[in-house]
């Protein structure tokens, strides 16, 4: 077993790796190389992978959360090939991914586990907290799109000043449940996160504008013919119309048309509006996983 930093030329393995551990996460050769080679900025952002006989069967990433003001580190998507489990791999990978967040002075970690390995979890001190859930939708099924309201125009992003969808999902996520009080990620550190994205399709992803004024937005990421909705969501001054669910299926629809075949999305399992929503278009349960925190003592 062999644990070492990521590579950009590991993107292709990784992708394959995640399709099979996690086939609910939907991230690109591409978007994946772009993370390896270009992290978002100031997020200290590394990764890890293990290797047995030259082949990847283990990853990890760990970098800082910017999303909020707290120092809160965050373990992400730590995963082992099930043919390789049980053997020491995945302790390997969080001791890197620890060893590399030990310098940031944070006071807890956040990280994500399946039901399965909720016991590993446990054993180095993360506690679950909250469970998350996976949905899919196969595309060939979509309810109609109705007819916006009068005061409504939806519009595809790439119509859209990317200052505005930043302004709109930083108004609209500030009260989204989580373990994690969000704060108002900074528009560099967005626009690396998700305008920059190569996996983001900005054709497909959609705003709705009210009275000229963008109001909502769904963001859709894919690849090839699979799509994740990355992030859907109204500013509170215009919630209660259904503008988010007007404005995903309208995503959704544009996705269709250039050739998505399959969505999949994730929400909070307190998120009873989104989930409402989400019920609403089709979208079937596929999968959930918690969110598991460690607190950690201050330096010193």
């Amino acid at each position: 077993m062999l644990i070492r930093t990521a590579r950009p030329d590991d993107a292709p393995a990784v992708v394959a790796l995640r399709t099979l551990v996690l086939p609910f996460l939907v991230r690109g050769v591409a978007s994946t190389r772009q993370m390896i080679t270009t992290p978002s900025p100031g997020v200290h952002w590394a990764a890890f992978v293990a290797e047995v006989d030259g082949e990847v069967v283990g990853w990890v990433s760990a970098s800082r959360n910017v999303h909020t003001d707290e120092p809160i580190g965050e373990v992400s998507l730590l995963h082992v090939h099930p043919d390789h489990t049980r053997r020491g791999i995945g302790s390997a990978l969080l001791a890197n991914a620890l060893e590399h967040l030990a310098p940031l002075g944070l006071r807890r970690l956040r990280g994500r586990a399946l039901p399965d390995a909720l016991p590993f979890a446990r054993r180095h001190g993360f506690v679950p907290s909250r469970e998350e859930r996976f949905s899919m939708l196969e595309l060939r099924s979509l309810p109609p799109l109705p007819e916006a309201p009068a005061d409504v125009r939806l519009v595809p992003l790439t119509q859209v000043d990317p200052r505005h969808v930043h302004r709109v999902e930083v108004a609209a996520s500030a009260d989204e449940p989580g373990d994690v009080l969000c704060g108002a990620i900074g528009y560099a550190d967005w626009c690396a996160d998700t305008w920059d994205n190569v996996g983001l399709d900005r054709e497909a992803s959609m705003g709705a504008e009210v009275d000229g004024e963008l109001a909502a937005i769904s963001l859709v990421k894919r690849d090839g013919e699979r799509m994740w909705s990355d992030y859907t969501g109204t500013v509170p001054a215009h919630r209660g119309r259904g503008l988010a669910r007007l404005v995903k299926l309208a995503a959704l629809h544009r996705a269709v048309d250039r050739g998505i075949t399959v969505a999949f999305t994730g929400n909070d399992a307190a998120n009873a509006p989104m989930l409402a929503v989400n019920t609403g278009l089709g979208y079937r349960p596929v999968a959930s996983q918690w969110s598991c925190v460690r607190e950690l003592r201050p330096a010193g």
